[in-house]
């Protein structure tokens, strides 16, 4: 009861804001009132789904099990073509040379991989990726709280690295965005294809799972696995990928790093360890870290909204529990973390931004980061081995 008690609680502070800021009356906080209703269901559905990136490679690697990739690529694929529904609509002829506002198409340069790749193997060692961290603080973890710390460090090591990185490989790369090359249908074909040749490729090299126990659905049975037994990883990557095109259309792609590096600048700035210039980044594509008039932006009541979402799925499926973890834990959170805030920094984005956001608007720079990220994660997995 309590906890039934306790979600109503956190689902009613969460509309209760929303609607707080849509009263405003001003376009600006309506905007804002949208980000937090989707903060909130993209947290929602990352906790019901276990959707974490982590996981869909570690997983790969260490057992096998192909589920949770296939998640990923349902998520790609549908966010694709409702991209390039919003594409169409907006952009009728792509190959004027305009890329849609506030896409995440950047430069597709070597610093990618190197940015995929920490973030990769930061990932495994931390046990999710930043959106994972995130919707695991909403379920009661206290090792989430020690990666996100590391993912701040990290932050600021990347910030007092980028203008390394953006004279040596940023500023020079490519930016290609794949309709202005091969149009809409193209593109969506080139990616849609490409998505589904991983598909059989991995259908065909990794086992099938145990079958489950089929049963009649039933309004109930509906309704005890959206809230209680958990999402088909499949069936949430779609959901995440359809919420990611939604979110676009309405307000930016979708992100979860633009705040921890603003904070990250704002701190590293205040040290001295982050240069008072950072060189091309105002003008980069991705999630940037802009400091501002006040350090909460959109994307930090984004993250919030997140974190919050995932606390009334934890709460309503009996799964919300403050789990203490181990020293060893708290050091490879740390690690981990560290090495996440680092790879995301310098690749303007994390496997939601980069990566998801990234592909799904069908930028080069998306696959870029993924393959960075899946040599990443191999490491990392071959790490973890040896530390068992």
């Amino acid at each position: 009861m309590i906890r039934w008690v306790a979600a109503a609680g956190a689902a009613a502070a969460i509309l209760g804001g929303a609607y707080g800021l849509y009263g405003a009356g001003t376009t600006r906080e309506r905007e804002r009132s949208f980000t937090v209703l989707a903060g909130a269901a993209f947290g929602f559905v990352l906790q019901r789904s276990r959707f974490c990136m982590a996981s869909a490679f570690r997983d790969l690697f260490l057992a096998a099990d192909r589920r949770r990739a296939m998640g990923l690529l349902a998520a790609l694929a549908a966010g694709t073509a409702g991209y390039a529904v919003v594409f169409g609509a907006w952009v009728p002829d792509p190959s004027g040379g305009y890329v849609p506002r506030q896409t995440h198409v950047a430069p597709a340069g070597w610093h990618l991989l190197v940015g995929g790749a920490a973030f990769g193997i930061g990932m495994v060692l931390a046990g999710g990726c930043i959106s994972g961290q995130l919707y695991r603080l909403g379920e009661g973890s206290l090792a989430a709280p020690v990666a996100l710390a590391g993912t701040l460090a990290g932050f600021v090591a990347g910030l007092a690295s980028w203008n390394f990185f953006y004279l040596r490989s940023a500023a020079a790369a490519p930016v290609v965005w794949l309709p202005q090359k091969l149009g809409y249908a193209g593109a969506l074909t080139l990616q849609l294809a490409a998505l589904a040749g991983i598909a059989a490729a991995l259908l065909w090299k990794f086992p099938a799972p145990p079958p489950r126990t089929s049963e009649t659905p039933t309004l109930a049975g509906v309704l005890r696995k959206i809230f209680r037994d958990g999402w088909p990883p499949v069936v949430g990557g779609a959901v995440i990928g359809i919420l990611g095109a939604v979110v676009y259309l309405r307000t930016v792609p979708l992100g979860v790093t633009s705040q921890l590096g603003t904070v990250a600048r704002w701190a590293g700035g205040k040290f001295g360890i982050v240069p008072d210039r950072l060189l091309g980044l105002e003008e980069m594509a991705g999630c940037r870290a802009v400091v501002g008039e006040t350090l909460l932006t959109d994307n930090g009541l984004f993250v919030l909204a997140l974190v919050g979402g995932s606390l009334v799925g934890a709460l309503l499926a009996g799964e919300f529990r403050i789990r203490r973890p181990r020293p060893r834990t708290c050091l490879l959170a740390l690690a981990g973390g560290a090495l996440t805030g680092f790879g995301a920094m310098i690749s303007l984005g994390c496997t939601v931004g980069t990566l998801l956001s990234g592909t799904m608007a069908m930028s080069l720079s998306g696959w870029v980061f993924a393959a960075g990220l899946l040599g990443g994660t191999w490491a990392g997995a071959a790490v973890l081995r040896r530390l068992a």
